[in-house]
């Protein structure tokens, strides 16, 4: 199961008719004028953390797939411990969803510990 089936839902039977083609002209405007955008990223290695980090110091919020690691893996200690400081240095929030996940948002944004259902 990808990151997006766990994001949006998964499962069920879907055929071409269910979705719409978007034409992304007609959105160019109003991405400009977004202030915060939404990153999927998955970590694989250390490497792959700066750029995250340079999302939200940039104040965007990430989205993190941790799958090619356990959660009891060092590297993925060490990849939350130096996540969590970010968070902290921007006033921002980290959660971590399941054991494949890790939400990170930018100054000012927190993150509710209580599902909406």
């Amino acid at each position: 199961m990808g990151i997006m089936t766990k994001i949006l839902g998964g499962g069920g039977n879907r055929s071409v008719d269910d979705y719409v083609e978007l034409d992304m002209d007609d959105f160019a405007d109003a991405s400009a004028e977004t202030g915060m955008q939404v990153h999927i990223a998955e970590i694989g290695d250390q490497s792959d953390v700066i750029p995250i980090k340079d999302a939200v110091y940039d104040g965007d919020f990430v989205i993190a797939d941790i799958t090619r690691h356990s959660t009891s893996d060092r590297t993925v200690e060490h990849i939350i411990d130096e996540l969590r400081q970010v968070a902290e240095e921007v006033d921002g929030d980290i959660v971590q969803k399941g054991d494949d996940q890790i939400v990170l948002t930018p100054t000012g944004v927190t993150v509710s510990r209580q599902k909406l259902s």
